[in-house]
């Protein structure tokens, strides 16, 4: 009879504990593993068993007690980090959003909404199938999968329980926010600037002839105009999405090294 102590149980508590801590942060934070139709329990699922795969390959585990003040303040730890990887990928889905939203503004679309289960608010349509675009380009160009590299790359960098997070992250965090506005800005100006134009003539129209009713031609031009160079956007989107995703990707390996205070040695 095999006899298992207490220690040995432990043991092989923390040994996955600790990592799948920081694995399921971080798909709660990011967009892709935190859709509402992804079960709860598939996502569980999913952090415990890329911490079984990444286990053998990880630095040693903290003797620190699980339920213990120093223990608590190590889950702290690894969801803060989690959640900081996460959030790079989210503010990778805000640009977009953000740049559907610049547009739909300037279609007349402003009004096309519903309810979107993840953010909890009201998301516009355009903004929302150009999220899911994105998503799957995301998926298509691999970013997954490099993400998750960088995820278990992080446990070199960071060995749980041996060392402190630099603070001075989250405020490079908060300053790469910015990226929502200005990516944001770049991916929706070709189509707003031929919106503009479009408005811009029909406003020296409605000067030159008053009687003809601009608001029943205008609305509708605008729209067909819009979804026309949509339509023609899309296939040129490619290279776009591929630096959008390479820069995010980069800065999530960047606030790791902060976070180590790799940079700063």
């Amino acid at each position: 009879m095999i006899d298992i102590t207490y220690a040995q149980w432990q043991g092989w508590l923390q040994l996955f504990f600790w990592p799948t801590l920081r694995i399921l942060a971080f798909t709660m934070a990011s967009p892709l593993w935190s859709m509402p139709s992804l079960p709860r329990q598939v996502r569980v699922l999913f952090g415990v068993g890329i911490a079984v795969a990444i286990a053998p390959a990880l630095p040693a585990m903290p003797t620190i007690p699980i339920v213990s003040l120093e223990g608590l303040g190590l889950m702290v730890q690894q969801i803060l980090i989690g959640v900081a990887m996460g959030l790079v990928l989210r503010i990778m889905i805000a640009v977009v959003l953000t740049a559907g939203e610049f547009i739909s503004m300037q279609m007349g679309l402003g009004f096309a909404t519903f309810y979107q289960p993840d953010s909890g608010t009201n998301t516009m349509v355009l903004s929302r199938i150009l999220e899911m675009f994105t998503l799957l380009m995301f998926l298509a160009m691999n970013g997954h999968l490099i993400a998750l590299e960088i995820l278990a790359w992080s446990f070199e960098m960071l060995p749980i329980g041996t060392t402190s997070i630099d603070a001075s992250f989250a405020e490079t965090l908060a300053r790469w926010g910015g990226t929502i506005f200005t990516s944001g800005m770049l991916m929706a100006v070709p189509i707003m600037t031929a919106l503009l134009m479009i408005n811009l003539s029909l406003g020296i129209l409605n000067r030159a002839s008053p009687q003809l009713s601009i608001f029943s031609v205008g609305f509708p031009m605008t729209l067909t105009a819009g979804l026309v160079l949509m339509t023609a956007l899309i296939p040129s989107l490619g290279n776009f999405w591929g630096d959008l995703f390479s820069q995010q990707l980069q800065f999530m390996q960047g606030i790791i090294e902060q976070m180590s205070g790799a940079n700063g040695s």
